[in-house]
């Protein structure tokens, strides 16, 4: 994967929340996503967009 692709700018995480929970998100570098611990919800990034919709999202007890 491209390294630029796989990078998720710290501001744009400072601003993020998580649309279900409204709680912070973290970056999971190995699976390139932002995790929702509230919410145990995991959000894909796609050519480095964030997808920020719940049915997308992975849950985290999966």
């Amino acid at each position: 994967m491209d390294e630029k692709l796989s990078r998720v700018d710290p501001k744009l995480l400072e601003l993020l929340v998580c649309p279900l929970s409204k709680g912070r998100l973290s970056y999971d570098r190995e699976h390139n996503e932002l995790v929702s611990e509230k919410a145990r919800l995991a959000y894909p990034i796609r050519d480095g967009i964030p997808i920020m919709l719940v049915s997308e999202a992975r849950r985290l007890d999966e």
